[in-house]
């Protein structure tokens, strides 16, 4: 029996009765399934805490046979630059695809249900309005004064638009606004089911292939269980096997070891693979928090060039290549800034960032905002760079980082302030927010979040001689706060003051949690 929540009216004039029928038996056919696999993460985390590490399968069938991704449609083997921003606000929607001010466009765009967008469910459902929108090449956002007058008005330039990709939820993410037998849904199968119903036949029609973002994917059975959603999309839509095409977040240090079983999974359905730093990094900290002999560096220490990060890359640059898969790079967090001068130095960051990815052998990138395509654009110089199959280098490389590099006060603060930051953000229904010059979404929120716990779980003595306790976080979170809201110049009568108040009192409470939560949070919110 499904039930859906008061506001699903909006829903049920995208979604038809025989679709959520669909919906429904998929849920019934492989949700169990789902949640064995993510019991098998649990269980593989307590052998981690245990002193065991990721390790290579090098005898495993997908290592050891000759094999290649299905032939990639034309439309997706020009990803030089990827924008990617949440997919609920349509404004941002149109502004992604369309030309910035300077004339430049992305070439894709990854339109996000998941880590830049928080899941309750009135963003879901303008998620799932904004994607048909795009699908039909009619999405149109109306800027209006408080007395209603239309004040701006902004158009998808079907024409000329970047193509649409759409990341879905990750696997452990519940929908609780749609329960079967009181049950909640998957949310990602939930965005991938309800997308493909409204928009696929429509993308197809134009030309386009249906794209998609897989995140936070752990080990090849998982991989597996979403080929296993794409198939039976398809066969429900009567278009051909290998129509819908996906992109898989290699965002995990369990996965990083399993790079060519995830492809292999999904070989009829891959477009590519990305390197997704930001939560690789939170996933590093995670699976080896309990490890002595990894004690993270400050967050603004782990860079691509660490060995371990580089040899990531690489490594899945090398299978991808080989295996007739794409292999696109990671985010650039930066924003622009507010003069001239930090611009500079802001496009120069991303700049080199993006000549680093290319030199190497990716055939695209990412960025966070508009205003960084051009430059990314102008270190991309070719179509793809399929070509580049890294043969000198080494197909099982080191993975595990080495528990190096400093640790001080000014990281830990970085952290907090993150954390009060992304809270207040979080808690007015936003799943990211410019801060300090840097895009922080829920990934680097979780990396500030792990690194706190471990320091403290590890009662790590800062490079500055502070021992990293309850105490120091808390005092260090008062500290943050008077500075943040002295920043802003705010008034402690003021709505934002409060709003503030509270997001570090929610940071606070998040991050000092004895037993680190595997994420911020499983479960969609009630709309």
């Amino acid at each position: 029996q499904i039930t859906q929540c008061g506001t699903s009216t909006q829903l049920s004039e995208l979604l038809s009765n025989e679709q959520f029928q669909f919906i429904e038996y998929l849920h019934n056919k492989y949700d169990e399934n789902r949640i064995e696999l993510l019991k098998n993460r649990e269980n593989r985390q307590r052998n981690y805490d245990n002193g065991a590490s990721p390790e290579y399968d090098k005898n495993s069938e997908a290592c050891t046979s000759k094999w290649k991704v299905a032939p990639i449609p034309n439309d997706l083997k020009v990803r030089r630059v990827e924008i990617t921003g949440p997919i609920n606000d349509p404004k941002m929607v149109i502004n992604m695809l369309n030309r910035n001010g300077s004339g430049f466009r992305a070439d894709t765009a990854m339109l996000d249900f998941e880590d830049s967008m928080k899941p309750s469910w009135s963003n879901v459902v303008s998620g799932l309005q904004n994607i048909l929108g795009v699908s039909q090449g009619v999405l149109k956002f109306e800027k209006k004064s408080p007395d209603g007058n239309v004040e701006k008005t902004y158009s998808l330039n079907a024409d000329d638009s970047a193509k649409a990709m759409v990341r879905v939820r990750g696997l452990h993410l519940n929908e609780n606004n749609i329960k079967l037998n009181g049950q909640p849904i998957s949310g990602g199968m939930f965005d991938l089911v309800a997308t493909s119903l409204i928009s696929a036949h429509n993308f197809i029609k134009r030309g386009q292939t249906p794209k998609f973002y897989v995140p936070k994917c752990e080990h090849f059975e998982e991989a597996r269980w979403w080929n296993q959603i794409f198939s039976e999309v398809e066969d429900y839509l009567k278009i051909p096997r290998s129509s819908i095409r996906a992109t898989f977040l290699i965002e995990t240090l369990p996965a990083a070891f399993q790079i060519e079983e995830i492809l292999f999974e999904l070989r009829e359905h891959a477009a590519g693979l990305n390197v997704g730093r930001w939560d690789k990094i939170f996933s590093d900290i995670k699976v080896l928090g309990k490890h002595k002999d990894k004690i993270s560096a400050d967050r603004a220490s782990i860079n691509m060039a660490k060995f371990w990060m580089d040899n990531y890359a690489k490594r899945l640059i090398k299978i991808c290549h080989e295996r007739g898969a794409y292999a696109i790079g990671g985010m650039s967090a930066f924003t622009p800034g507010k003069d001239e001068e930090t611009r500079d130095a802001q496009t120069k960051k991303v700049s080199d960032d993006k000549k680093n990815e290319f030199r190497i052998g990716h055939d695209g990138c990412w960025v966070s905002h508009p205003y960084f395509i051009g430059p990314a654009m102008e270190a991309f110089p070719k179509d793809n760079q399929i070509e580049e199959l890294l043969p000198e280098f080494e197909r099982f490389p080191n993975l595990v980082m080495d528990g190096e590099g400093p640790r001080t006060i000014q990281g830990l603060r970085t952290n907090l302030r993150v954390g009060i930051a992304y809270m207040q953000g979080w808690n007015r229904d936003l799943g990211c927010v410019a801060w300090d010059n840097l895009m922080e979404d829920l990934a680097t929120l979780e990396i500030s979040r792990a690194q706190t716990w471990q320091w403290l779980y590890h009662n790590v003595s800062l490079d500055t001689g502070e021992t990293v306790d309850e105490n120091l976080i808390t005092i260090t979170f008062d500290e943050e706060f008077d500075k943040i809201t002295s920043e802003l110049n705010l008034d402690e009568n003021s709505l934002t003051y409060k709003e503030f108040k509270k997001a570090k009192e929610d940071a606070c409470t998040l991050f000092l949690q004895k037993e680190m939560p595997a994420f911020l949070t499983t479960e969609s919110e009630l709309g």
